[in-house]
């Protein structure tokens, strides 16, 4: 078996958690809970009626925005830093820039996590 074939066994095919240790022979798990089966049928079937490919994603457009959003921050707090950094490179401006860059990067887990969930703003 490959690497990536034994990486896909260790978490849910559906919500990415970590899958208990399977004993005793048979097939290897691939949903860690049956809500999670169900919903991974239930998206494989409306994806068929769409005619949509496996490797095709939809998002909500306003999912989209706020992650473009946060995005301009953090590329404008990424500009910022490498500004003040250039004009002082002390250990204090350091951790102030450190601590500003930290403080724009953070909403992006967030977003991430609201984005795997299927949550909305």
């Amino acid at each position: 078996m490959s690497d990536r074939g034994k990486e896909r066994s260790e978490v849910c095919a559906w919500c990415g958690a970590r899958l208990p240790a399977q004993a005793g022979a048979g097939r290897p798990r691939r949903y860690c809970r049956r809500s999670c089966r169900q919903r991974d049928f239930e998206a494989r079937k409306r994806a068929r009626e769409l005619g949509l490919a496996e490797s095709d994603l939809i998002v909500a457009r306003k999912a989209v925005e706020g992650l473009d959003d946060i995005l301009f921050v953090l590329a404008c707090a990424i500009s910022d830093v490498e500004g003040d950094i250039a004009l002082d490179a002390s250990p204090q401006q350091l951790r102030r820039s450190l601590e500003w860059l930290l403080e724009a990067a953070r909403p992006l887990v967030g977003a991430s996590e609201r984005l795997r969930s299927g949550a909305s703003d």
